[in-house]
């Protein structure tokens, strides 16, 4: 499993985590991976990813724009999603209903759409830049909307 914190506009979040020894002792137990637009720590189970996020809040809450969690190969779901897997609140079906598409570009988000049902991360991809990479984010229902 993996954490992907997709940092802040105008923030070296790998940077600015391995400058602080609080941080630094936290991921000592991880190999955390640079990424042009965040950092992404592979860990071992959600539980230990959920933990492992609650210590790193205070670097979430400053320089973190989202918090995703790897449920499959390229999928990722939000914290709260997280939160209701672990919880056992919910189960995950295929397809799931609520997916979110994250473009990243340039080592930033620039665009963040819901993905209509029945459609698939690469039926989205003639709509940006081949270079970009797109995330396909699975959320709970309260978090999704339709504006």
């Amino acid at each position: 499993m993996n954490i992907l914190l997709v940092q802040a506009d105008g923030v070296d979040l790998f940077a600015t985590l391995l400058k602080s020894e609080t941080s630094r002792a936290a991921l000592a137990f991880y190999r955390p991976s640079r990424l042009d637009y965040g950092v992404l720590i592979r860990v071992a189970s959600l539980g230990s990813a959920l933990s492992l996020v609650s210590e790193l809040r205070w670097y979430i809450r400053r320089y973190v724009r989202d918090v995703f969690f790897e449920v499959s190969d390229g999928v990722y779901c939000s914290r709260l999603l997280a939160e209701q897997i672990y919880e056992r609140d919910v189960k995950l079906e295929m397809p799931w209903a609520h997916r979110r598409l994250s473009v990243m570009r340039d080592g930033r988000q620039v665009a963040s759409l819901w993905m209509r049902e029945g459609t698939e991360r690469e039926n989205y991809r003639g709509d940006y830049d081949p270079r970009d990479e797109l995330l396909e984010i699975w959320c709970a229902s309260e978090e999704h909307s339709d504006t």
